[in-house]
């Protein structure tokens, strides 16, 4: 396997060619065919022939600056005004909010009993170890100061 992960790429593009591609190397095809003619550099074509390939700029006085421009981004993006949207009642909001996180809740994998045990007392033993490297640092350090300044 290659490291764009190109191997058996024409076998998948054929048995998938509606779906979205899967490696690094048919996302690249997809987008260089995509692409209409004169928009792209010539490194643009060589990216998928090897790893170590750069994207250089395009040289200047062959595309104009308007062509290589993606359509639709010349102008913000509009904002949104509050009298557009009307605040719902303070019940309707709390009862949206449990039925998102009761959502969400759902998503969660649970671990099972003896995952539970076994984390639990992982973090109990690192926490007792903890405690004692603690105590043993400051009796240590409270022996030091005895001895320096002997009391």
């Amino acid at each position: 396997m290659s490291e764009d992960g190109e191997k058996d790429d024409k076998e998948k593009g054929a048995k998938r060619s509606d779906s979205r591609p899967v490696t690094a190397a048919a996302r690249r095809e997809r987008r260089a065919s995509a692409r209409p003619a004169g928009t792209g550099s010539e490194a643009d074509s060589e990216a998928g022939k090897g790893a170590d390939a750069k994207k250089r700029p395009a040289p200047k006085g062959k595309a104009s600056d308007k062509a290589a421009k993606p359509v639709g981004k010349d102008r913000p993006t509009p904002k949104r005004t509050r009298k557009d949207a009307k605040q719902a009642s303070l019940f309707a909001r709390l009862t949206r909010f449990v039925r998102e996180v009761w959502a969400e809740l759902r998503k969660v994998i649970w671990p099972t009993r003896k995952q539970m045990i076994t984390y639990t007392s992982v973090v109990l033993v690192f926490v007792a170890f903890m405690v004692a490297l603690v105590a043993g640092l400051d009796i240590l350090f409270l022996e030091g100061m005895d001895f320096v300044f002997g009391n």
